[in-house]
């Protein structure tokens, strides 16, 4: 299974106070600095979804897509913009992965887990849980119901736990401590808490103890 993934970064960041919060500062990057070091290394290609002029995000060195439902219609527009991207620009790609912009500390081996998920043939589609918790936008789509994806959004379907009641959904639960890796960051007093957290996910691992010597 060859994966693309999408960066949503299309919404309005009204708790923020406005303007692109994934562009804020967090322990010495952007938050969108940390979301793509930890997004790449999953997928074999990937693109931001970001509404209005593409330019400001020229630094970072990704394609673009924007929405092509207007209004902000929310992150399933932002997995359809992923998704059509992928159709045409990632050859060969059978599903797409999704991370939001707004949670800076998501798991390593998220898409690999997501991946396994899905190849026992019982299920379309997965999403990250935790602490009891579903995130449906860190999920895994195929690219197969785009056209599906698109036809729901015309309908007024708004919600990602609308549509994919619609098929069966893999949950898989990732652990809540230290910290919770789907923390997300919405309001200048999450940013302060990420800081926090920040020190704890990037502590380096520690080495492999050495093998005693009998």
């Amino acid at each position: 299974m060859t994966i693309a993934g999408v960066v949503l970064a299309g919404g309005l960041s009204r708790r923020m106070g406005g303007g692109d919060k994934a562009l804020k500062p967090l322990a010495g990057q952007t938050i969108l600095e940390r979301v793509i070091s930890r997004a790449r290394p999953q997928v074999a290609s990937l693109v931001l979804n970001a509404n209005g002029d593409a330019s400001r995000f020229a630094r970072f060195g990704l394609p673009v897509a924007a929405d092509s439902v207007a209004g902000f219609a929310g992150p399933l527009a932002g997995v359809l913009a992923g998704l059509d991207w992928a159709a045409k620009e990632a050859k060969g790609a059978s599903h797409v992965a999704s991370f939001a912009t707004d949670a800076p500390f998501f798991p390593p081996d998220l898409v690999k887990r997501l991946e396994e998920a899905v190849r026992d043939g019982k299920h379309d589609l997965a999403c990250a849980a935790s602490g009891g918790r579903e995130h449906p936008v860190f999920g895994l789509w195929p690219v197969a119901l785009r056209e599906d994806l698109r036809k729901a959004l015309t309908e007024g379907v708004r919600k990602v736990d609308q549509w994919t009641a619609r098929y069966h959904l893999a949950q898989v639960e990732f652990a809540a401590t230290p910290y919770d890796p789907f923390f997300n960051v919405n309001s200048p007093e999450d940013l302060a808490e990420a800081e926090t957290i920040s020190a704890l996910a990037d502590r380096p691992s520690p080495a492999p103890a050495a093998p005693k010597r009998r």
